[in-house]
């Protein structure tokens, strides 16, 4: 490979024979893997899917015109890989072995569009909570009010909304779970839910 394959893609013309396969891989490979690393627990897993995009990499490269877009081209189909990966380990792993505290969709970062939809598909079933709960959760959850914020203007101490916060979420997620069925990260994180084959629900 001469020098100029070997220079960054930032730097390549931005033409198909830019975006040749080595190239890419030898540039994004470690990012890649550390992505991977950042989402999942296993050594092994991460490095079958670092694997998996390879393949896809290979398979796909061709569809991608404009060097300059490889890299978000390239993190958008690790995430995708990392979701599949998640939603075919859900049924092993079961949301009761979670708690609820720690189950729940504010923090993530990788996807603020599925967060968004996320969102405004729960806020039905907040609504269906009884009225402490749902007010409750609508403006931690929903408004993104601090539970400390809450506490001080309710004049109870912040383990006691915490406490509430808690028991609303296991609520909230029992509720949830009749509908759908969700795909947790290795915090128990929500990347991913589905609408189960068999339910009858109209609240999303």
């Amino acid at each position: 490979m001469n020098s100029a394959a070997k220079a960054p893609l930032n730097q390549a013309p931005l033409n198909k024979a830019s975006l040749d396969l080595e190239q890419v891989w030898a540039e994004y490979q470690q990012a890649l893997k550390s992505f991977l690393h950042s989402k999942v627990n296993n050594a092994a897993d991460v490095d079958d899917l670092l694997q998996e995009i390879l393949i896809k990499t290979y398979q796909n490269l061709h569809k991608v015109h404009d060097a300059s877009s490889v890299k978000s081209w390239l993190f958008q189909l690790a995430n995708h890989t990392i979701i599949d990966f998640y939603r075919k380990h859900a049924r092993q792993r079961r949301d009761s072995q979670i708690d609820a505290e720690d189950l729940w969709f504010a923090d993530l970062d990788h996807d603020s569009e599925f967060k968004q939809k996320l969102s405004l598909c729960i806020e039905p079933f907040i609504q269906a909570l009884p009225e402490q709960s749902s007010s409750l959760l609508l403006a931690v959850d929903i408004r993104g009010q601090s539970q400390k914020e809450i506490a001080e203007a309710q004049n109870i101490s912040y383990s006691t909304v915490k406490s509430r916060v808690q028991k609303s979420r296991g609520d909230l997620k029992n509720l949830f779970e009749q509908c759908c069925n969700l795909s947790l990260d290795k915090q128990g994180n929500v990347i991913d839910c589905e609408l189960k084959s068999d339910a009858d629900c109209g609240k999303c």
